[in-house]
């Protein structure tokens, strides 16, 4: 099981942290910081694996990470996960997130937090593994933001109606509006202008 899956720069600054197991903000901060601490000292060229710090369960678990430009993806997992099983599931993490916006960098997880942890919900939820098809993820996601789109439009709508009201030129306001056998008694109303 995925506990905890956590992307940060060089400098140690966290861009998402997603847990999928409790612990006290003051736990996830001391848990940040020591993930970073036992990733950012390693050498390029060693193994992406290594022992779970003491706060995320010791030798039970593992960190599996990827160091790609200025970020490090890091996944906290139990012994029960494959170690390249994660470290594919980085990498199609990664090729989901470039291809959603087209060259990924540190800004655009800053600025698209809400996406970002979209696409990870399409890919992890619970801390269980539910899709690695980049193709479908993407489809998925592009999906939602076309729903969006469409509700952002209805969620103008009300706007939009005033300001269509008060553009309109009519030379009084009209006090009884007719549609076929209904008929409306319009009160004194201040002018919208």
């Amino acid at each position: 099981m995925i506990k905890a899956i956590l992307i940060f720069n060089n400098h140690g600054k966290p861009r998402l942290c997603k847990f999928y197991q409790h612990y006290s903000e003051d736990t996830q901060q001391q848990i940040i910081r020591e993930t970073f601490h036992l990733v950012s000292k390693r050498d390029e060229n060693v193994c992406n694996f290594l022992e779970g710090g003491l706060l995320i369960g010791g030798s039970d678990n593992k960190l599996i990470y990827r160091h790609y430009a200025t970020l490090y993806f890091v996944f906290c997992v139990d012994s029960s996960e494959s170690e390249l099983g994660i470290l594919d599931l980085i990498q199609v993490f990664v090729e989901t997130l470039d291809k959603c916006f087209e060259n990924v960098c540190e800004l655009d997880l800053i600025f698209h937090v809400d996406k970002v942890h979209n696409i990870l919900a399409e890919m992890v939820m619970g801390g269980m593994v539910l899709e690695t098809n980049m193709n479908e993820i993407v489809t998925q996601i592009d999906a939602q933001t076309k729903m969006e789109k469409s509700e952002a439009g209805l969620a103008g709508a009300p706007a939009r109606a005033v300001s269509a009201v008060k553009n309109m030129n009519l030379p009084e306001i009209p006090r009884n509006i007719n549609i076929g056998d209904i008929s409306i008694k319009v009160p004194n109303l201040p002018s919208f202008k």
